[in-house]
């Protein structure tokens, strides 16, 4: 089958900035497929370039089959959006919303049914300025779906929420895709991509630098496992040293990182502080994840990259 989306070189510069630069990946059937990267990588400029809001300098994008800038008032009425920069005016009524939207198009699905789905039943004679900011971005997807589209572009979804909202959203997110559509996922958070994506495509400084499933991009760097622990004196660094599976030690006062990837590392670790009687607290261990993945290929951190 072909991919749904294909995006094949594609090029946008404004003035003398170059926002994305050679930038090529597919989207397939079913999938939720993330862009991810720092602030300002270029990820919104690529969307809005695919559902037709800015024109590419150069390269090809095909939606569900269709040249993205040809044929763009035939792939709309198919695909769903959820811009970055969204709002409504807030006095409108949430199912003042919907009917406005649904008016939009040609063929659109009942909405009741949307507000209950989606948890919302409830807050349809709210106004908009009344919902909480989950409620808000719920509403979004409500307003994305009402096309019954094949395709749905969600672009920093849960910036500003707070950490239930933000799991409540992941969990409508993958109630889209288990709906049987294709979701495309714009987020800067490393976590959520991770959490949620079948396959990602890391930007940074509008260039993709790796495509993979998350777990295929974390398993590349051949990663070390990491033990992090509190003790009561000064932390035993010469200890863990002379553990033979550790490979470096990071300590801050009472407090350290051990690293290590041979198989037995955190029994290691353990057995040794046990057999010299050092006390500790607070032990967790840590796997390489997406941030390891960016620090890796670009030499900085992401939090360092959006400072």
């Amino acid at each position: 089958m072909s991919p749904q989306t294909q995006v094949s070189h594609l090029r946008k510069v404004y003035g003398e900035t170059v926002a994305v630069n050679d930038v090529s990946f597919s989207v397939e059937a079913g999938e939720i497929f993330g862009i991810i990267g720092p602030n300002g990588a270029g990820k919104t400029t690529t969307v809005e370039c695919i559902i037709g809001l800015r024109q590419p300098d150069a390269g090809k994008i095909t939606v569900l089959g269709l040249d993205a800038l040809q044929q763009r008032d035939a792939i709309i009425p198919r695909i769903g959006i959820q811009l970055q920069e969204s709002s409504l005016p807030p006095r409108i009524k949430v199912w003042e919303a919907l009917e406005l939207f649904a008016s939009f198009y040609q063929h659109t699905i009942p909405w009741e049914p949307l507000l209950e789905t989606w948890g919302l039943a409830h807050k349809r004679n709210s106004t908009f300025d009344k919902l909480s900011g989950g409620q808000k971005q719920r509403l979004f997807i409500c307003l994305a779906l009402l096309n019954d589209p094949e395709i749905v572009f969600l672009d920093e979804l849960t910036t500003g929420l707070d950490p239930k909202a933000r799991r409540d959203t992941w969990q409508a997110i993958q109630a889209i895709r288990d709906q049987g559509k294709t979701v495309v996922l714009v987020t800067h958070f490393m976590d959520e991509a991770e959490y949620l994506c079948d396959r990602v495509a890391i930007i940074d400084q509008g260039r993709v630098i790796a495509l993979d499933s998350p777990q295929g991009l974390i398993n590349s760097l051949n990663g070390e496992q990491r033990i992090l622990f509190e003790t009561r004196g000064h932390f035993p660094i010469d200890l863990m040293r002379s553990i033979p599976q550790v490979t470096k030690v990071e300590v801050d006062h009472f407090s350290g990182v051990v690293y290590g990837r041979e198989q037995g590392f955190i029994a290691a670790v353990v057995t040794a502080l046990e057999s010299h009687h050092i006390p500790y607290k607070n032990l967790r261990t840590q796997h390489p994840d997406l941030e390891d993945v960016f620090l890796a290929l670009t030499g900085r951190s992401l939090a360092a990259t959006e400072a």
